[in-house]
């Protein structure tokens, strides 16, 4: 299905105080890149009409890092809540008259294919708007979605502004929208800030359609970690891990043999050939071809190398930048090359 009729909008703006850094919160490095990097790269595949990110603290950082990617910038130069960074790229989405995708350059998680499922929920339902949600059994921290009686989302609570029955809600907002264009910056133009954070809240465009008799569509989205927002260091730690895990399964179904997985690092730019074998704590970084047959055992550190095909490296050998021919037996603690 088509969706060049569609522009996406990336929210970067925000510091990040829980982070605890003086560093934008969406550069923080999940799993070997800016976590921003990974929203962007699940956006690419799709091939929508126009890639927007809107940046504000430290502004100069994000755009740097993100020259390499097809996208426009829009400056946020007060923070003053998620709708208003909304607002603040009316004058660029001025000519376009069709939905808009809007999230979040802290969900690291979410794959390419749920946004796909989401679009065309919104597309083939006509929707005017469409809000992703998920299902937590711990839902703290989330905005909360509640119903009426016949399961049609009725508004967004944050969860500052919640009732103790509203924060018993585990159905909660993953912070993603899509949305007509026209509707949603006539929307933002009554949202008020009469809320714990003073700010406008994107969220209030739900009660809004409700209340101007817009159906509001549902999309929920069956994997929750992939909306996990990443807010400070633990999650970061959470959010690298899925995404170790998930490189390592594609590994594993390619045919190579990981010995407790676990325990090992391997960064996504290292490719391994089938019936490799994998001992535990291990790390592969850089950009690395490993060949097929191998065999490396524990507490090995390989970064940016080509290793042959039935290559042996031994345990606590380290090896940067180096090229192992085929046949060839790394001594263990190796910190250079030597061929037996």
């Amino acid at each position: 299905m088509e969706y060049s009729s569609v522009v996406a909008l990336v929210l970067a703006a925000g510091k990040g105080t829980r982070m605890k850094s003086d560093s934008p919160k969406v550069l923080h490095e999940v799993f070997f890149s800016p976590m921003i990097h990974h929203v962007l790269d699940a956006l690419q595949p799709i091939s929508l009409a126009k890639n927007i990110v809107v940046t504000g603290h430290q502004h100069q950082f994000v755009e740097d890092s993100l020259r390499g990617y097809p996208i426009s910038f829009v400056y946020q130069a007060q923070q003053l809540g998620t709708g208003h960074a909304v607002l603040v790229c009316e004058n660029e989405l001025r000519f376009h008259k069709g939905p808009v995708l809007i999230l979040c350059g802290d969900t690291p998680l979410i794959r390419t294919e749920t946004l796909q499922a989401f679009l065309q929920t919104h597309v083939e339902n006509s929707s005017i708007l469409t809000v992703m949600t998920t299902n937590l059994e711990e839902p703290d921290n989330y905005g909360r979605i509640v119903c009426d009686e016949h399961g049609n989302i009725m508004e967004i609570v944050e969860e500052k502004d919640a009732t103790p029955a509203q924060r018993k809600i585990r159905e909660i907002n993953a912070g993603i929208y899509c949305v007509d264009s026209q509707f949603l910056f006539d929307a933002l133009k009554k949202v008020g800030t009469e809320n714990m954070q003073g700010e406008v809240y994107l969220t209030d465009v739900v009660a809004i359609a409700t209340g101007d008799g817009v159906h509001v569509h549902k999309f929920c989205c069956p994997n929750s970690e992939e909306v996990l927002g990443v807010n400070s260091r633990y999650e970061l730690a959470q959010a690298h891990s899925v995404l170790q895990r998930r490189y390592l399964r594609v590994l594993m179904e390619a045919g190579v043999t990981l010995i407790q997985p676990e325990s090992m690092t391997i960064e996504k730019t290292v490719m391994i050939g089938k019936d490799t074998v994998i001992s535990p704590n291990i790390s592969l970084t850089g950009v690395c071809n490993i060949g097929s047959a191998v065999h490396i055992d524990s507490f090995v550190k390989i970064h940016d190398c080509t290793i042959g095909d039935s290559v042996r490296i031994g345990s606590f050998s380290h090896l940067q930048q180096a090229n192992i021919p085929s046949w060839s037996t790394v001594a263990p603690h190796t910190m250079d090359i030597k061929i037996l």
